[in-house]
């Protein structure tokens, strides 16, 4: 099935014109044109779809939240000692 589907798809490709980008986002919301009660009700039914599938947690969204955030805030350190050559003397956690 897969090989079936490969022929059918076209190839991902990354965007290299972020001004061409901006412009299509802006051409597609002018032309959507959602009204804020729309916006809402589509984003209701991808959360429900995404409880039922099992990606996200209906309890409670938030949890593991402050775990994801120390682990980005360490990685961004090290990217910074990375490019400056220094280490990063700078505790992770709650600032």
């Amino acid at each position: 099935m897969r090989a079936f589907c490969a022929g059918l798809l076209p190839k991902r490709r990354m965007i290299t014109n972020k001004d061409k980008l901006n412009e299509f986002e802006r051409e597609l919301a002018r032309k959507e044109n959602l009204s804020h009660k729309e916006a809402l009700a589509i984003y209701d039914m991808l959360y429900k779809e995404a409880v039922a599938l099992g990606a996200i947690s209906h309890e409670n969204i938030w949890d593991g939240f402050e775990v994801d955030l120390r682990i980005a805030r360490a990685m961004s350190g090290l990217k910074r000692a990375r490019k400056t050559g220094k280490k990063n003397s700078r505790k992770v956690g709650r600032r």
